[in-house]
């Protein structure tokens, strides 16, 4: 009998069809029936004829339905996959640029910082409320597959509070894990990992564990060997690409012993250490990709993705597509923990789930990622042990952030969500605590609409913004675009590189880019 899988947020310019296709890969999985909902009916429409395009040319008997009617799309589902972006590109903006009044410059904002807080601010009230059609018209003991940032609060606040069986998904493993290998494999003149993953993977073994984004690896074995931190750091330092994309990653490195998993970008928001004055900043990031520090740098390509997309949408139906099938199947968990417990073939992947005694040195109620195993049997994951001292101390930093961060946007406290923002390692590093409560009123002002949780809060916090700019007290008088800020291309600008515009459009993986230009300059570098 066919499954049923709901995606919530489906009109995701590229990430909705990336999973779509993987789960149709799965010969098993090919009478699949998906039910898509979204709030912009105009989006959801353009996915959904791209996927009906999709099932025509490889003449698979899935289907397909659309909704605006969330409760429809998700009655009976098994699955339930979450690509939401709550408060789309206009909170997003919001989320970066009045940080960087105050000084705070981020490269993504999306999962701690400032812009992850208040991100998590307008998720949580929704993901509550995925959970309670969940509860209510789903498929018994359905599972909700959570790809939406930040990560580990919505998959904290979907377990805690929403009571759905819920694991968190990400790819960052994945990609720290090519580094790696490419790292290792150029110091001892062995090829580049720009092959098939199942092929490098084969020599290069990892144990990775930690919270989403900052996760570490703990244990590498490459062909056969056991590799230490000394000879890792010397891979690094020593590689043409990385030694000059990854500077924050290798500087951690040097100092804690383990590498970690997010992009170099994504690390140096999370710790306190590297984007604090304005004037050493570019000194630990590179302009080649966003993913590597810039200033805002995730905001401006989904800004640019989104205005090609919508520029260039007709040249996507006519375009031919690669054939649904393994060749064509991304590394992504979803369509792969799907198919296991559907066949009981076993997966092993990398999973944000809550701790229970997994990590005994990190919280029991924080959501930790960790390995984990799939069959037939359901999700498994073993005991990891204690993690290294320096790296569970910056860990517990964000636990305790993520933590109050939840607990303030289910319950509406303003004064936890100032406790949250006081206590960020970057907000902390660079902000005094006035400026810090000022900050989070005028985010909460600018973001009421995706707020409702802080309906009560909203006009206090308006008029005490209003007070201080008439008392000469306002403090985020900063009128920076922070160290880094590269330019928003127009859709002009866009047409002149179309195929590489429409490639960045599609991108479901945040690092697809960089990883195609190591692969490109890694072949250079071997020749």
């Amino acid at each position: 009998m066919a499954i049923k899988v709901a995606f919530i947020g489906a009109g995701s310019v590229g990430f909705t069809r990336r999973l779509f296709r993987d789960i149709l890969a799965v010969p098993e999985l090919a009478d699949t029936h998906f039910a898509m909902t979204d709030i912009n009916r105009r989006n959801l429409d353009r996915v959904v004829r791209l996927c009906e395009k999709d099932l025509r040319t490889n003449r698979l008997p899935a289907t397909i339905s659309a909704t605006l009617d969330r409760r429809r799309a998700l009655a009976g589902a098994k699955y339930i996959i979450n690509c939401t972006r709550i408060g789309g590109l206009e909170a997003f903006k919001l989320d970066v640029e009045i940080p960087l009044r105050y000084g705070v410059d981020q490269c993504v904002g999306d999962t701690l910082c400032a812009g992850g807080i208040l991100y998590g601010q307008r998720n949580i009230p929704c993901i509550l409320d995925f959970c309670k059609d969940i509860r209510e018209v789903a498929a018994p003991d359905a599972l909700f597959l959570n790809y939406a940032n930040p990560n580990a609060m919505n998959t904290w606040a979907a377990i805690e509070f929403g009571r759905v069986r819920t694991v968190g998904l990400c790819h960052g493993v994945e990609g720290g894990w090519r580094q790696i290998y490419s790292a290792l494999a150029h110091l001892h003149g062995d090829p580049p990992a720009d092959a098939d993953p199942r092929d490098w993977k084969k020599d290069c073994q990892i144990l990775c564990a930690g919270i989403n984004h900052q996760t570490w690896y703990i244990q590498i074995i490459y062909k056969g060997r056991k590799i230490g931190g000394k000879e890792l750091l010397e891979a690094f330092e020593r590689h043409p690409v990385y030694a000059r994309t990854e500077k924050v990653r290798i500087d951690v490195l040097r100092r804690f012993g383990y590498y970690s998993t997010e992009s170099n970008g994504h690390l140096s928001e999370y710790v306190p250490w590297y984007r604090k004055r304005p004037g050493e900043i570019r000194k630990w990031i590179d302009l080649s990709s966003w993913i590597n520090g810039e200033t805002g740098g995730y905001l401006r390509v989904c800004t640019e993705g989104r205005h090609w997309f919508e520029t260039d949408f007709p040249s996507w139906l006519k375009a031919e597509d690669k054939p649904i099938g393994p060749d064509d199947r991304s590394t992504e968990h979803g369509s792969w923990i799907i198919e296991a417990l559907e066949t009981g073939r076993t997966y092993r992947g990398h999973f944000n789930v809550r701790n229970s005694g997994c990590i005994p040195n990190l919280p029991d109620d924080c959501i930790i990622e960790v390995p984990g195993y799939v069959d037939a049997n359901g999700i498994a994951i073993p005991h990891v042990g204690d993690l290294p001292l320096a790296c569970a101390a910056t860990l517990s930093a964000s636990v305790n952030v993520q933590r109050m961060s939840v607990h303030a946007a289910v319950r509406g406290d303003l004064t936890l969500l100032k406790q949250a923002m006081l206590h960020d390692p970057l907000v902390a590093a660079v902000c005094n605590p006035p400026e810090i409560w000022q900050m989070t009123d005028e985010m909460l002002v600018a973001e009421a609409a995706w707020l409702p949780q802080y309906r009560r809060e909203i006009a206090a916090a308006r008029k005490r913004l209003a007070d201080a700019k008439r008392r000469g007290e306002y403090l985020g008088t900063r009128k920076w675009k922070g160290a880094a800020r590269i330019h928003v291309k127009t859709v002009a600008e866009m047409r002149r590189s179309a195929a590489q515009s429409r490639r960045l459009a599609a991108a479901a993986d945040k690092a697809a880019e960089q990883r195609a230009e190591d692969a490109k300059k890694g072949r250079k570098s071997a020749k």
